[in-house]
């Protein structure tokens, strides 16, 4: 696809010092870290690329990050945003989201994703590719549909009573 191209860096397993209901109170997880080539639709007929982080992390099984660096931010601070894997996996297959953060299709080998704010809206182009990749290798670490399996939530509970 002319103007898209790959990222130079690899899909990345980094071990999270982090907790996991079957091992106490720390353990090492594994978080999933991936660079993807994005283009930023501005508001006149133009386009900058700029590479942004998807990351998943087990232990908060259901979403996903995606990271923007300061360049593309309007205030000129990096940017996180965190929404569904669902929503992310749904989307590329048909329209999804009506809050914060809505993907879908975009011809053939690229999905829009849309974040807004209060600021406004950024648009961002992904090639289809690179979110699949990222996909299947959170999926490798916690099947969709068995998220629920990672949660503690005696121990979630506790902590918001106060009641380490």
């Amino acid at each position: 696809m002319p103007g898209l191209v790959r990222p130079d860096a690899p899909l990345v397993r980094r071990p999270s010092h982090a907790r996991h209901p079957s091992q106490g109170s720390k353990a090492l997880s594994t978080v999933i870290e991936q660079p993807v080539q994005a283009r930023l639709v501005a508001a006149a007929p133009q386009t900058s690329r700029i590479t942004a982080t998807l990351r998943y992390d087990p232990c908060d099984p259901f979403a996903v990050r995606m990271t923007f660096p300061a360049p593309a931010a309007l205030d000129g601070v990096e940017v996180c945003w965190i929404f569904a894997r669902e929503l992310l996996t749904a989307g590329l297959h048909q329209p999804e989201g009506v809050g914060d953060v809505r993907v879908r299709p975009y011809g053939y080998g690229r999905t829009v994703m849309e974040f807004h704010a209060l600021e406004g809206t950024a648009v961002v182009h992904v090639p289809t590719g690179e979110l699949r990749l990222f996909l299947r290798a959170t999926n490798a670490l916690v099947p969709a549909g068995r998220e629920h399996l990672r949660l503690d939530l005696d121990h979630d509970l506790a902590e918001l009573m106060g009641d380490d």
